[in-house]
């Protein structure tokens, strides 16, 4: 056993040395490297959804010869998105039921996990062509599935996001870094302020050009409320949290109200900026591919991030442990799966989204408020949660 065991340290150490990434992908036992590979098949998942919605209607046709569209004439546009969003959803539901309770380097499973890429990259291949045979009226399950699913990745993104806020007050606030972030904690707080403050005067300017556009009138304002009850209750003498997390949150916050406020669909008269959205143009194709991109890079982000959701704390690391959640990581993949879908249709399954264009109708602009201000509910519960087991426990009875 222990020969065995240093036979598979040296072929991870050989593996972790070699720079070129080729190398690395051709020995298969680096879990680090996978990551990346994986983001690179959601990458291409994406991007086969949005070139079968804007570009695939002619596929149709031979579809419609397979008997799958059942006479529909939008068959492969936001159909399209959905199948190719089941063979990836599939897919990372595979490897995350294969690899799920993984713990130790070098077993069977981290091996599945981080090689075998010829035929997990097949396997993918395979899943996304068998969906294109597949009768339409399933995808009318899925879809309404997929609603679901994409707003489980968007709690589990929330949750990871708030968490690295406050794991980053924690560390900023620590007796071995107080002192010395004293300074950058209140530039980074005060730089955080002025830029939610300006985002709120301009959304102001650029969103409500008239008196009766009160539903956006009321999105701002309330988000400007929310940044000060967030402020009030970090600075309660009792949560004593500062002014690092608001400020942080502000700007998270702020965000999701303009990207709400965006996906207003064009010829809204309070929502000019959407006007320009018709026309394909060099900036709404880069607005675009930014957006695709940060998708596939807030799946990767928070699918590393296992940790958050770990209610035990503090667990010491041996040195063959997985670098980070296996099961976990596959798992947000296969809700981002769902995810993209929704946004490339617009959440709603019976919605044309005009071309270059991703996450817009009045449904994409409601899901995004709601979000926000389930981000400010569960930001206020994870500070004043601990303060109420406090007093419950203290007034509990010995």
């Amino acid at each position: 056993m222990e020969s065995g065991a240093g036979i598979a340290n040296e072929r991870l150490a050989v593996a972790l040395k070699d720079p070129s990434c080729f190398g690395q992908f051709r020995n298969g036992s680096n879990p680090w490297m996978a990551r990346y590979v994986y983001g690179l098949i959601f990458l291409f998942s994406n991007l086969l959804a949005w070139a079968a919605r804007d570009y695939g209607r002619g596929a149709s046709v031979t579809l419609e010869k397979l008997k799958v569209c059942a006479g529909k004439s939008d068959c492969s546009g936001a159909e399209g998105v959905l199948r190719v969003s089941l063979g990836c959803f599939i897919f990372y539901i595979i490897m995350f039921l294969s690899t799920v309770g993984t713990s130790k380097l070098h077993g069977r499973r981290d091996a599945w996990h981080s090689g075998w890429w010829t035929a997990k990259i097949a396997l993918w291949i395979s899943l996304t062509i068998i969906t294109f045979l597949v009768p339409s009226a399933f995808f009318q399950i899925y879809g309404e599935i997929a609603h679901f699913g994409a707003g489980v990745f968007l709690l589990i993104q929330l949750i990871s996001v708030i968490s690295f806020i406050r794991w980053l007050n924690d560390c900023c606030q620590s007796e071995k870094n107080a002192a010395r972030c004293h300074i950058n904690v209140m530039l980074v707080a005060t730089t955080s302020y002025v830029v939610c403050i300006l985002g709120v005067i301009l959304m102001y300017i650029w969103y409500t050009p008239e008196p009766s556009c009160l539903l956006n009138i009321f999105f701002i304002t309330w988000t400007l409320v929310l940044l000060q009850l967030m402020t009030s209750v970090s600075l309660h003498p009792k949560v004593n949290a500062g002014f690092l997390t608001p400020g942080l949150m502000g700007l998270y916050v702020v965000f999701l109200c303009w990207c709400a406020i965006r996906s207003e669909p064009a010829g809204e008269s309070c929502n000019r900026k959407a006007e320009a959205s018709r026309r394909t143009d060099w900036l709404t194709i880069i607005s675009f591919i930014v957006a695709l991109l940060a998708i596939v890079i807030a799946t990767f982000s928070t699918g590393i991030d296992s940790q958050c959701f770990q209610f035990r704390k503090g667990d010491t690391q041996d040195e063959d442990d997985v670098p980070y959640g296996y099961g976990f990581f596959h798992f947000v993949f296969a809700t981002g799966a769902m995810y993209f879908a929704m946004l490339l249709i617009g959440w709603n399954t019976h919605h044309i989204i005009q071309k270059w264009t991703i996450d817009v109708g009045w449904t994409s602009a409601w899901v995004r408020i709601i979000n926000e201000w389930l981000a400010v509910c569960v930001y206020l519960w994870m500070l004043v949660a601990p303060i109420l087991l406090k007093i419950r426990r203290t007034a509990e009875p010995v």
